[in-house]
């Protein structure tokens, strides 16, 4: 059941980061809520937020989103991805959302941003996948059974020689 549940919150994650990847790189699920998207407005973005050189940071914050959702919805790479995830989160954290303190602008106060509530979730679960792995419903679990199987088969061989 441990599989199964690392598998859900992986999934969970990867959704996330997948949208906000495409979003940031090739301008997907754009709106009136979240913006044109694309690297040229992120790296606008980012500019306002004092982030320098805007525009390779914007193409290297949105492929790493979307690289490190893909890996974390396969489960392959898992406790690398993590913490990378980890670390581009508290850099939003840090440049963008800190002056807003911790709650999100549920009440949509004009002219005031989001805090930081749902990045300290997502950095939660990261952290946790860092620290478990992706569980045995992925790539990762894969590996490592069948490795843990040959060394087994390895030991026993060497047991009746």
């Amino acid at each position: 059941m441990n599989g199964l549940g690392l598998m859900a919150l992986r999934l969970v994650l990867a959704v996330v980061f997948i949208a906000h990847g495409a979003h940031r790189l090739f301008g997907l699920f754009a709106g009136p809520a979240i913006g044109v998207g694309g690297p040229e407005a992120t790296a606008r973005i980012f500019a306002t937020f004092g982030l320098e050189p805007n525009f390779p940071l914007a193409v290297l914050a949105g492929g790493l989103a979307l690289l490190g959702g893909v890996l974390l919805a396969i489960g392959w790479f898992t406790r690398l991805a993590a913490p990378i995830l980890a670390i581009v989160t508290l850099v939003a954290v840090w440049k963008t959302q800190w002056p807003w303190g911790f709650f999100l602008n549920w009440v949509g106060v004009p002219d005031r941003g989001q805090g930081f509530e749902f990045s300290v979730v997502l950095i939660g679960a990261l952290v946790c996948l860092t620290l478990t792995g992706a569980g045995d419903w992925s790539i990762d679990g894969t590996r490592a059974n069948s490795a843990a199987a040959r060394a087994a088969g390895r030991a026993r061989l060497r047991g009746k020689i």
